[in-house]
């Protein structure tokens, strides 16, 4: 049965109305709906704002590094500290390292751009600050509803968004619901915020909708995967943030790495990789394990036995893509009845490797604007006074210094470092050139045969890992009975383009073993999709060659658990 014979056969779906509704409980969403409450004890005016979170808890889905700039939170709560904020971790060493295959060279501090420096940032892990962003919004009076994903876009006869509809429970494999079947709910709201991180299921369509891209560069993404650690007290460096550029990524592939050393001896490692890549036989899940295995690294994690230093332990493993693309590819960001905020935009500043603090921002930002517009008596029109309010922020101003940070290193590591360098160190952000994106990050792959094949070692269990035992350790689960949310648009695609032309590179991008090719009995090739795996990191539907891969929403709840990643 199609979605909408469903709603024929069960419907009509219930429907609640509040002033706001939110899709996503990560910092942008939550921050959204705690400005709002607190905007309205202000006025001592009553506003209803309901929070859809698909995740089984706010944060199950939260993945970052994270180094987070505190000068956001302090606007939302001046008190956080007294609060209980899990901002416990001040940054107390800055270490940027360049790196070859077989050593390393440490960039002298002084000579690092201000992009580069985290004084009076703090290590955090992202998941908790949302869980603790979540239990502040419902101390004032936001309805949060975790394990409920946003499945469709609502709109009135106006073409205005009107709200959302929650996906269906309980819809078996071939479409048909089962005897758990449960019709969604529609939320309507006076104006719908959407907050769904990078590469959002519904932002995604309603850029298209409204064209909302118009004369802006091609968004730009990354992958970035990350490990947590347990390692020996004797090689803990509380507070030290490391990152690196360079091996094991080739000159012409944007991409690094960061390690931070949080609370009770453990260490974030993660690497990121620019979907802009070009050679198809990259695997960025296996660039990550050879980066654990640089000389510099490695002790970090395999000890010294002879020296009494125990070798570490890994606890945790996910995924996630990052929307990269700055400035120049911000789209417009409001339309009749409702905004994009944080990821969902794409307010990331690449250059400083964070995006939590402008997450919280443009949330504060579009719930001042939702706010004055309710009490006003206003609904479902555009809210100009959120990106006006944007373009007169600090946060703009961080943007616009670091607008062109992306595109330089598509012109290679050296001219991306070296101007990097020009802009943010020498000129200090005022620059008097802007250096534009043309393609997205789709169409750079170049076919298999023009590319060198890159042959990864095996994994070794104690430091390097498989797909399979990292999936283990995210707590990734879906209920098995229902469709597959990795949807094809044409069936014969994979095979008969991504195959033959590009060596099947889903194989590779996907750091969940999502996607496997296969031979059917007449040793003909096959797609097989393992949608149980997937981390909801949105890769798939962002690199492949033919955009034919189209990720949907699953059943609620369903996906990694992330504990403090």
């Amino acid at each position: 049965m199609s979605p909408q014979e469903i709603i024929e056969q069960f419907g009509p779906r219930e429907s609640m109305p509040y002033d706001v509704v939110v899709v996503g409980g990560g910092p942008a969403g939550l921050s959204t709906a705690i400005r709002l409450k607190q905007r309205a004890q202000e006025k001592g005016q009553e506003i209803s704002v309901v929070v859809l979170e698909k995740g089984s808890e706010p944060g199950a889905h939260i993945l970052s590094g994270a180094i987070m700039d505190p000068i956001s939170i302090t606007e939302l709560f001046p008190n956080w500290r007294e609060l209980g904020a899990p901002l416990n971790q001040p940054i107390t060493e800055d270490v940027f390292l360049m790196t070859s295959q077989n050593g390393s060279m440490r960039a002298p501090n002084f000579l690092l751009p201000p992009c580069f420096n985290n004084h009076g940032n703090y290590i955090v892990s992202l998941a908790n600050v949302t869980r603790w962003l979540a239990q502040q919004a419902e101390n004032l009076g936001v309805e949060i509803f975790p394990g409920f994903t946003a499945a469709e876009v609502l709109f009135n006869d106006d073409g205005s968004v009107k709200g959302v509809a929650t996906g269906n429970m309980g819809i078996g494999k071939d479409a048909q619901p089962t005897d758990a079947f449960q019709l969604g709910m529609e939320l309507h709201g006076k104006y719908t915020i959407f907050a769904e991180g990078s590469r959002g299921h519904l932002g995604k369509q309603l850029i298209a909708h409204f064209k909302l891209d118009a004369g802006k560069d091609p968004q730009s993404y990354g992958i970035g995967i990350k490990e947590l650690w347990e390692i020996d007290p004797q090689l803990h460096k509380a507070g030290m943030a490391l990152h690196s550029a360079g091996w094991p990524l080739e000159e012409d592939t944007y991409g690094g790495s960061f390690l931070y050393h949080l609370e009770n001896n453990q260490v974030a490692v993660g690497f990121v990789v620019g979907l802009d890549y070009s050679n198809p036989w990259l695997s960025p899940f296996e660039e990550f394990q050879r980066f654990k295995t640089h000389p510099d690294i490695r002790a970090i994690f395999e000890g010294n036995p002879d020296k009494g230093i125990a070798a570490g332990k890994r606890i945790a493993y996910g995924a996630r893509a990052i929307t990269a693309g700055g400035l120049l590819s911000l789209p417009q960001t409001v339309f009749p009845g409702g905004a994009l905020v944080g990821c969902d935009a794409g307010y990331l500043n690449a250059s400083r490797i964070k995006g939590s603090h402008a997450a919280i921002k443009t949330g504060m930002l579009a719930a001042d604007a939702a706010f004055d517009a309710i009490v006003a008596g206003r609904q479902s029109d555009e809210l100009h006074d959120y990106p006006k309010a944007f373009e007169g922020s600090w946060l703009y101003e961080e943007l616009h210094k670091a607008r062109n940070f992306k595109q330089w290193f598509k012109k290679g590591r050296t001219v991306g470092t070296l101007m990097t360098g020009i802009e943010q160190f020498v000129l200090r952000g005022h620059i008097p050139w802007t250096i534009h994106r043309h393609a997205p990050d789709h169409m750079y792959l170049k076919p298999a045969d023009e590319c060198e094949q890159i042959v990864y070692p095996k994994p070794d269990g104690k430091i390097t890992f498989d797909r399979l035992s990292s999936i283990f350790i995210s707590n990734t689960n879906h209920e098995e009975n229902q469709p597959v949310h990795l949807t094809l648009k044409d069936a014969q695609v994979p095979v008969m383009l991504n195959l033959s032309k590009y060596a099947g590179p889903e194989s590779r991008y996907c750091p969940a073993g999502v996607y496997e090719f296969v031979k059917n009995d007449d040793n003909s090739d096959r797609l097989q999709i393992n949608a149980q795996n997937c981390v909801h990191c949105k890769t798939c539907d962002i690199k492949d060659p033919s955009q034919n891969i189209v990720w949907v929403t699953p059943e609620g709840g369903g996906g990694p658990n992330y504990g403090s990643m």
